[in-house]
């Protein structure tokens, strides 16, 4: 198990690995993440599952290298084995029949949100899908993101592709020309902080899915620890997706910027 069986670059440093890992695959469900390890004193790393064929018995992986570990990973081949692929690990995505879902990704968030919107879509919603990056190099899984999506709109920053914009001027859009019964957030911290702020203003329900730092993966360390509703929660094991309108995102922020330094080395 954990041998990598097919690698692709989505950029540079973006790379998507379909790794063998059956059970995982058997068990997984949208929202569902696995924390790896390459290499015996390598760190911890949480990947959200983009995908899974229990056919195949394979799960599909995308990794954006950052630091020195993510870098070693995304470094590894066909063949590779990755030392350790732990999973699956935290709370599914809560899915039914929302009436239309707004599903915004930013970046690599865009590889989690991608099992989310085939979801929503399976389960009889209108999915709208707003893409957004820096630029059209950074867009991931566009044509993935069309087959389950009644529409999908594209935000880049430098307007090389799509719309020139960010994300939060997609979803306005949306929400000013229809009803929006649901959002789904996931990219980067500040992202779905915005997101939510303008949700909020519109009060339509919001779901984040939370990239906190994480050790174990099993609520025993703390270190994935956030404040929603004013309550202690660990990302781990009661998340990742939690009320976005509910989470201290300046605390999260503050948070996940601890060990910037430490990360680039």
């Amino acid at each position: 198990m954990n041998r990598i069986v097919a690698k692709e670059y989505f950029s540079e440093k973006v790379v998507k690995f379909v790794v063998e890992a059956p059970l995982i695959a058997k068990a997984r469900k949208a929202g569902h993440f696995v924390i790896v390890r390459v290499g015996e004193k390598g760190e911890r790393i949480p990947l959200t599952i983009a995908a899974a064929d229990v056919k195949a018995g394979t799960i599909t992986l995308v990794v954006q290298a950052v630091g020195k570990s993510s870098s070693k990973l995304c470094a590894l081949n066909p063949g590779d084995y990755i030392t350790d692929v732990v999973g699956p690990l935290g709370r599914a995505t809560h899915i039914e029949k929302f009436g239309t879902v707004v599903c915004c990704g930013g970046g690599v968030g865009c590889a989690p949100l991608l099992p989310i919107v085939a979801a929503m879509k399976e389960a009889g919603n209108r999915v709208i899908t707003v893409l957004a990056a820096r630029t059209k190099e950074l867009i991931i899984l566009e044509k993935q993101m069309r087959e389950y999506s009644d529409e999908v709109i594209i935000m880049t920053d430098d307007g090389s592709y799509g719309n020139k914009g960010l994300v939060t001027q997609g979803v306005e859009a949306v929400i000013n020309r229809e009803k929006v019964d649901l959002c789904v957030t996931i990219g980067p911290a500040v992202m779905m902080k915005f997101v939510s702020l303008l949700t909020r203003k519109y009060d339509i329900p919001t779901v984040a899915s939370l990239n906190t730092i994480m050790v174990d993966g099993t609520g025993m360390c703390g270190a994935c620890r956030i404040t929603v509703d004013g309550k202690t929660r660990f990302v781990c094991i009661d998340g990742p997706e939690f009320d976005a309108h509910q989470v201290d995102f300046d605390e999260m922020l503050m948070r996940l910027s601890s060990y910037k330094d430490l990360e680039s080395k």
